[in-house]
């Protein structure tokens, strides 16, 4: 079935006008497409092109609302999500991947453009009253998101739940295998060994627990503040028999107590905040034994310091903040723990963005006798625009390793590859 209605064929209409009713919108277009070509069919039917058309996607879109141009020209992002979601943009030719792609390649002439430039400006001035995460503030905004029905991941995600940037070393493998090989990546830099205590910040729905618990025979403390996720890893806990070392609870990272020999954090510093960024790494240190070592994997940005996208922190991730690696470095600076290892993956979150795009496309009825219509356009523009900003905008994966003592991990990084691949042996002899 189709993603969106379909648009009329915009070759019916007659060329008309070449002039837009708002004129200061297609001046907009005409200055920032500058890859690829964007044919605009207006309300009247009136067609205009814009993009030279030499590379990237042709797409066609119509508008059926008068003043769409207008919100699009105040809030480009925020607008052009809201217009598919609720059917007033629609595609003609190309696909809503396509028309994200178009966008994001033409993304850096927006950004210099007065209306993107103005727009950045005031973004960046909000940001920090945007990203208010105290605790009780951050358990809606965790909730807002992760409470969802676990009917839905399951449409797009792995076997094991993993919501987060996975591992394609050769690029082949299958959504699975890269989950797998993401887990053992982490397990590699955490350097784990039998009878260790592991703290786990931002557990999810437990994979990553279980995994350690088991290979690595240490006990595992998940911290959740999502109540469906730790109902969820609870149970798998308790099918696995792994009750005993393994534990979820409900409770934010700023409430545990105690010392840990490894913590380790997937996909949640985006929920953290700037403002809290040295309350974060703070408590880090605070909870590391003194020979300790911590992974932290998350979403960063490779331009400076920015804001979240509106739409984004509108419909998907209140509260949430991918930073500039200027941003958290300064903030681990502050704490004085060392960082022992930074690994940046660059494409890696796209094409796990691309499974994911595939794997709800091929659910999607699915999906809407979950929910509904607007909620399955809501979902498909998430996950096509955040593939999009992989492939052609400024965002990346980081993975920081960190440890009290700048003796704590060995001085080469052989030692990752060397566990990866006894652990690879391990399974292929057990298979």
């Amino acid at each position: 079935m189709p993603t969106q209605p379909q648009a009329d064929d915009p070759a019916a209409y007659p060329e008309g006008a070449t002039r837009s009713p708002l004129p200061f919108f297609s001046r907009l277009l005409t200055a920032v497409v500058r890859i690829g070509r964007l044919t605009v069919v207006d309300t009247a039917g009136r067609i205009h092109t814009f993009g030279p058309g030499d590379s990237g996607p042709y797409v066609t879109v119509r508008l059926h609302d008068p003043l769409l141009p207008l919100r699009i020209l105040l809030r480009p992002s925020l607008a052009l999500g809201e217009a598919y979601m609720d059917g007033t943009i629609t595609i003609g030719k190309g696909t809503l991947r396509d028309l994200l792609h178009l966008c994001t390649s033409n993304l850096e002439a927006l950004d210099r453009h007065p209306v993107g430039a103005l727009r950045s400006d005031l973004d960046r001035l909000l940001r920090r009253l945007q990203q208010d995460n105290r605790l009780g503030r951050a358990r809606a905004n965790i909730a807002h998101h992760y409470d969802l029905s676990g009917a839905l991941y399951d449409l797009f995600l792995d076997r094991d739940r993993q919501y987060s940037c996975a591992y394609f070393q050769t690029g082949a493998e299958t959504l699975e295998e890269a989950q797998e090989k993401k887990k053992h990546h982490i397990m590699a830099k955490l350097l784990l060994e039998p009878g260790m205590r592991v703290l786990d910040i931002g557990s999810g729905w437990g994979g990553l627990a279980l995994e350690i618990a088991q290979t690595a025979r240490v006990d595992v403390t998940g911290l959740t503040l999502s109540q469906e996720q730790l109902a969820v890893a609870t149970e798998r806990a308790l099918t696995a028999g792994l009750s005993s070392r393994v534990r979820f609870a409900l409770r934010d990272y700023r409430e545990e107590q105690g010392a840990y020999d490894r913590i380790v954090s997937v996909g949640m510093f985006e929920h953290v905040g700037v403002a809290h960024y040295r309350t974060y790494f703070d408590t880090l240190r605070q909870r590391l034994s003194p020979d300790g070592v911590a992974v932290v994997h998350a979403i960063g940005r490779s331009d400076p310091p920015g804001s979240t996208d509106p739409w984004l922190r509108k419909y998907i991730f209140p509260g949430g903040y991918c930073p500039a690696l200027s941003e958290v470095l300064a903030a681990v600076e502050r704490s004085g723990l060392w960082v022992t290892d930074i690994e940046i993956l660059r494409l890696h979150y796209a094409e796990t963005l691309r499974h994911w795009f595939e794997r709800f496309q091929a659910n999607r009825d699915r999906a809407k006798a979950i929910y509904d219509e607007r909620f399955c356009r809501m979902w498909e523009f998430y996950l096509a625009a955040s593939e999009a900003a992989f492939r052609n905008g400024p965002m990346m994966v980081f993975q920081l390793q960190l440890s009290r003592r700048r003796d704590a991990v060995p001085l080469t990084r052989d030692y990752i590859a060397d566990w990866e691949h006894r652990n690879v042996r391990a399974e292929d002899v057990a298979a």
